[in-house]
């Protein structure tokens, strides 16, 4: 299998860390790992990664400082961020710091990828760097999409993801019906 291009990997759990980068590699990505935003940007300073995957929530600078430090080393990074559950204001806010989309944990490899590789985002295959863009979707969009999967999460108890986001049943039930925005 050809490699793909690198990837950076942050989570401060090394146990999950490692567990997710091993399965990435296993998929054919060339992935560096960190723990903090330090060795990230170090890292990311050494090799410019074509894919970042940074959890929002470490100690020091959080993954949204890293959003914004990496997005600004290269503008071209596709960046996913990976979130615990009710953090939507947190998922948002690392939209528009540069981060592509967002998941919530736990995620397993092949969310993580589809997320990295959007619709037409990856790299081209052959390495210069040239990529189709794609728009981070909408804030409306971003919040229906992560309402609706904490809904799934929770099998559908609307009083239960209501608690989970951190706002009223009747405001969720709302939020609901309407139609998904578009992106």
């Amino acid at each position: 299998m050809t490699a793909r291009p690198p990837l950076l990997l942050v989570d401060d759990d090394e146990t999950f860390r490692e567990r997710l980068g091993r399965a990435l590699r296993d998929r054919g990505y060339d992935v560096v790992t960190a723990s903090s935003h330090a060795t990230a940007m170090e890292a990311a300073r050494a090799r410019v990664p074509a894919f970042a995957v940074v959890d929002l929530k470490m100690p020091g600078p959080s993954g949204l400082e890293l959003v914004k430090d990496l997005h600004a080393l290269d503008p071209q990074t596709r960046i996913v961020v990976l979130t615990g559950y009710g953090n939507i204001a947190s998922a948002v806010d690392a939209l528009h710091r540069g981060a592509h989309d967002y998941l919530s944990k736990p995620a397993d490899a092949d969310e993580i990828i589809a997320a990295l590789l959007g619709q037409k985002a990856a790299r081209s295959a052959s390495g210069d760097g040239a990529r189709a863009a794609d728009p981070p979707p909408s804030l409306a969009r971003a919040e229906w999409e992560h309402m609706t999967r904490i809904l799934a999460d929770v099998g559908g108890n609307v009083s239960e993801a209501a608690r989970r986001l951190g706002i009223t049943r009747r405001t969720l039930q709302l939020k609901l019906k309407k139609d998904p925005p578009r992106h």
